[in-house]
């Protein structure tokens, strides 16, 4: 379960995220610098407890309209080899000391747990209460049983969203390729009913609106092939 600090983190997260949101190919300008708000989000665990890791959703405020993003972060006691084009900054915990932050998606370690969560084999956990689950976050697997990930890359990151290849092994031995696509833009709807039985595979969840009312859509997308 994961284990919440109250505490600081100097620069905060949304001071990173403010810098580097606009240099990112799914941000929608709105000519000055990004106003954001945090309006919700979840964790998942590391089974190894030596990376954190968020799926944040940000609301920004800076333009006519409010757009909503989802940033899956992981947070490393050191760098992560080979993903320096991936790191949002680096922040002193109050607790934790000197963390290095990074776009979730180039972090293998978040790609497969995100893999055991849309498969059922992982549950979100609550953004900011220590070991308690969070229910309001929904999958629905995109093929029957659990998914072993071989390999994992980023295949694209462009206006749509990111798309993730993992390579997986089933139970029974059988190869195949997850292609996942994670929304950067949320919206609220999106046909989603919020039943884990319902509708395509994918992964959904909810965030606060401005005005306190709560939004449900959708965070990622699954398909699934046998080789």
């Amino acid at each position: 379960m994961a284990t919440i600090h109250n505490t600081t983190m100097s620069p905060s997260k949304l001071d990173l995220l403010a810098g580097w949101l606009p240099a990112q190919p799914w941000y929608r300008p709105a000519g000055r610098e990004p106003e954001l708000a945090r309006m919700g989000g979840f964790r998942l665990d590391d089974p190894d407890g030596a990376v954190g890791i968020e799926f944040m959703v940000v609301t920004d405020g800076s333009g006519r309209g409010m757009v909503t993003y989802q940033i899956p972060l992981t947070y490393r006691a050191g760098a992560l080899d080979g993903a320096d084009g991936a790191l949002i900054g680096t922040s002193e915990h109050g607790v934790l000391g000197h963390r290095w932050i990074y776009d979730g998606v180039h972090d293998p370690v978040l790609r497969t747990q995100l893999v055991a969560l849309i498969q059922g084999d992982a549950e979100a956990q609550a953004q900011t209460v220590s070991d308690t689950k969070d229910p309001t976050v929904t999958s629905q697997p995109a093929v029957k049983g659990s998914l072993t990930p071989l390999w994992s890359a980023v295949a694209a990151n462009g206006p749509d969203g990111t798309d993730l290849r993992v390579g997986t092994a089933a139970a029974d031995g059988q190869a195949g390729e997850l292609i996942l696509r994670i929304s950067r833009v949320l919206r609220g709807g999106d046909g989603i009913t919020g039943h884990a039985d319902a509708g395509p595979p994918c992964l959904s969840a909810t965030w606060r609106l401005p005005d306190g009312t709560q939004a449900r859509g959708v965070f990622a997308t699954a398909r699934y092939t046998r080789a």
